[in-house]
C-alpha cells in the first residue's frame, strides 16, 4: 500500500523536476530537490557527492554484495519541445526525471519498511548526471579546466571510483512511443557510438573568372556523402549501424571555391569489434573523397559510449517477476536498438540491466513527449521493481557476475579512438 499512499508526493517532485531541466553537470536544482527529499525521509542519511551534481547513498552495510539503483538526473538540449526552458533550451523529453522520480519512490519504500535490512545485499542509489552526449562545448571547458575528464556521467563516476563498491548496476529507461496497455521490456541491448570529424581542405579560387584551378573542399564533403550512402550496402545488418553526417564548419561565399570544410558524424554499431570495421570504411571514404577532387582530409576520431549487452542472467529475475505479476500487462524482450547510453561502458565493468517501462507519448528527444500515465509510472512500475530486488535476495549467484577495472576500460577506449 505504501506506493499509493506516497503516489502524490512522488508525482509531485517529478513534475517539479520536468518543470526544471537542466544539462548535463549543470543539474543543480535537481540534486537539490534528490537531497531534500532523502534528508527529510532519513535525516541522519549519509550522502556522496560527485561529478559536480552526482550523489550517492546506501541502505544497508557490511554485506558480501551491493547493487545499485543508477537514476539519470539530466535533460536533454531540445528547445522546441513544448516545455523546455526558454533560457538554456533544456527539455525532459527521454524520460530521465521519471528515473529520478521511481529512484525516490523506491528508497522511501524500503527505507520506511526497513525491508533492505533482511537482505543479504546492500542497496545504494545513484543519481548520475549528464548521461546525454551533448552540451559538448561547455563540457571542453570542463575537461579544459580538469573538472571532468569524460563527457558521460557514468564514465566520469567510474573514473573516481564511484562504482567501484557496486557488483551489479539496475537501471530503467522510458520507452518511446505509446503503448496500448502497460508495458514493460527487457533485454533491450543499445549501439555504441564515436564520433568522427572530417576536415577537407582545397584551394579557394574565384568561382567566376577562375574556378579551373580550385580545388573544391565543399564538393569533397558532397562525395563523401555519396560515398557514405552507397557503402550501406556494405554494413551489416545485424549491427544496426547509423551514421549521421552533418557539415559542423563552413565560411563559404558565392564568389569564391571553399577551400575548407568540417564534417562530422556519429557511428554507431552494436559491437565495438564491427565499430572498428566500419570506422575503416568511413575513412576509406573519406580519403578517397578527398583525393578524387585533389585535396586533402584531415581526421579525428572521439569515443562516445561503448556497447550496452544486457546481462541475461540478471534479465530472468525481471521476467520471472513479470509472470508473477498482474498489474503489467506486457513485456518486450530482445529488442535491440541503435540509440546508445553511457550504461554500456558501465556495463563493461560489471553486469548491468536496463528495464524498460511505458506510460508515455511521443517521440523520444522529440518535441511531443511527455507522460500520459502517472500511475503506472509512480506507483505500479516501483512496486513491480521492489518485488525485483526482493527476488535478488539470497538468489544472486556470484559465479555469474563479472568485474573488469577501470584501468581495463581506459585501455579499452583509448584503442577505439586510434
Amino acid at each position: 500500500m505504501l506506493f499509493k499512499e506516497q503516489f502524490d508526493e512522488i508525482q509531485r517532485i517529478a513534475r517539479t523536476i520536468f518543470d526544471n531541466p537542466e544539462l548535463g553537470y549543470k543539474e543543480v536544482k535537481t540534486r537539490q530537490t534528490v537531497v531534500d527529499f532523502l534528508t527529510r525521509i532519513h535525516p541522519e542519511i549519509e550522502l556522496e557527492t560527485f561529478s559536480t551534481t552526482g550523489v550517492k547513498t546506501s541502505l544497508g552495510s557490511g554485506k558480501k554484495l551491493n547493487i545499485a539503483f543508477i537514476a539519470e538526473l539530466d535533460a536533454v538540449y531540445a528547445p522546441s519541445h513544448w516545455r523546455a526552458d526558454q533560457a538554456t533550451g533544456a527539455a525532459h523529453n527521454c524520460g530521465h526525471y521519471t528515473q529520478v522520480a521511481i529512484a525516490l519512490a523506491l528508497y522511501k519504500y524500503f527505507y520506511t519498511t526497513g525491508a533492505y535490512k533482511a537482505w543479504d545485499y546492500t542497496l545504494t542509489f545513484i543519481f548520475v548526471p549528464a548521461e546525454e552526449y551533448l552540451d559538448l562545448a561547455y563540457r571542453d571547458e570542463l575537461l579544459k579546466n580538469k573538472e571532468i575528464s569524460y563527457y558521460g556521467g557514468k564514465p566520469e563516476a567510474m573514473k573516481l571510483g564511484v562504482f567501484d563498491d557496486i557488483d551489479i548496476g539496475v537501471c530503467v529507461h522510458a520507452m518511446g512511443g505509446e503503448f496500448p496497455v502497460r508495458t514493460i521490456e527487457t533485454n533491450c541491448d543499445l549501439a555504441g557510438f564515436l564520433y568522427k570529424r572530417y576536415t577537407f581542405e582545397g584551394k579557394a579560387t574565384h568561382a567566376g573568372f577562375d574556378p579551373f584551378s580550385a580545388k573544391n573542399a565543399y564538393s569533397m564533403s558532397t562525395l563523401f556523402n555519396v560515398a557514405l550512402g552507397l557503402s550501406r550496402q556494405q554494413m551489416k545488418d545485424s549491427e544496426k549501424v547509423r551514421m549521421n553526417p552533418i557539415v559542423m564548419e563552413s565560411d563559404m561565399s558565392t564568389n569564391v571555391i571553399p577551400n575548407r570544410i568540417k564534417v562530422g558524424s556519429d557511428l554507431r554499431t552494436l559491437t565495438v569489434g564491427y565499430m572498428k570495421e566500419a570506422a575503416v570504411k568511413m575513412d576509406d571514404a573519406a580519403k578517397g573523397s578527398a583525393l578524387a577532387l585533389q585535396g586533402t582530409v584531415s581526421i579525428e576520431t572521439q569515443m562516445g559510449y561503448l556497447p550496452f549487452v544486457q546481462d541475461r542472467y540478471l534479465s530472468e529475475f525481471v521476467i520471472e517477476a513479470f509472470h508473477a505479476n498482474d498489474e503489467i500487462a506486457a513485456f518486450r524482450n530482445e529488442t535491440p536498438i541503435s540509440a546508445a547510453g553511457d550504461i554500456g561502458d558501465l556495463s563493461y565493468m560489471i553486469p548491468c540491466i536496463q528495464i524498460g517501462y511505458s506510460g508515455f507519448t511521443g517521440t523520444i528527444h522529440g518535441d511531443d513527449f511527455k507522460d500520459i500515465d502517472p500511475e503506472f509510472i509512480y506507483e505500479v512500475f516501483p512496486r513491480f521493481l521492489a518485488d525485483v530486488f526482493e527476488r535478488f535476495n539470497g538468489r544472486i549467484d556470484p559465479s555469474k557476475l563479472y568485474r573488469r577495472s577501470y584501468e581495463e576500460y581506459e585501455k579499452l577506449i583509448n584503442s577505439i579512438a586510434q
